[in-house]
């Protein structure tokens, strides 16, 4: 019989799209007056992915990804979406976003987005939040999946969380966590 134990804690990351890198800093600050400082901020890239965020956001769109220092219990996640979905709507002009803000963790074992949205490989968690199974990381990488977002799959994207989880680590070994 396996024994319940609590899940060791993980490392929140973010990406926010927006026009406007003033908006991206803006909304950055404001998912750290809850998630704490950041510990990783990475360089504004253009998206160009998909077209579905244009009607609404506006192009060209650019990409910031950002990771925050203090580790947090993986159940707090929707806690997390919802307060990145009331940033997402206070800084909208004209009833519009300005700024998407996708908030995820990176445990051991994978990269978890929160959404919205379900779907087949999207487990409800609570209160309208799903858990979305973006990467694997297996053989000391991350791996797609048949449904991982085009913009996740990328080499880049995927060695940046490489390394977010290389310091995730060594975070866990100066709490004394298990890995």
């Amino acid at each position: 019989m396996s024994r319940p134990r609590s899940a060791d804690p993980v490392k929140l990351v973010a990406s926010f799209l927006s026009v406007r890198d003033e908006r991206i800093a803006e909304a950055i600050r404001g998912l750290a007056d809850v998630c704490g400082d950041p510990d990783f901020i990475g360089p504004c890239h253009p998206f160009s992915f998909t077209e579905y965020y244009q009607d609404e956001l506006g192009s060209p769109l650019r990409r910031r990804f950002v990771s925050f220092e203090r580790l947090v219990a993986p159940d707090s996640l929707p806690a997390v979406k919802l307060q990145s979905n009331s940033l997402e709507e206070r800084l909208s002009e004209e009833g519009r976003r300005t700024v998407n803000v996708d908030p995820g963790y990176i445990s051991l074992a994978h990269l978890i987005l929160a959404t919205c949205k379900g779907y087949t490989h999207r487990p409800y968690l609570r209160d309208g939040v799903y858990a979305d199974l973006t990467l694997l990381y297996q053989e000391r990488r991350f791996r797609t999946l048949p449904w991982t977002y085009p913009d996740y799959a990328a080499e880049e994207t995927r060695e940046m969380f490489r390394t977010l989880r290389e310091r995730y680590v060594l975070q866990l070994k100066q709490m004394g966590a298990s890995s």
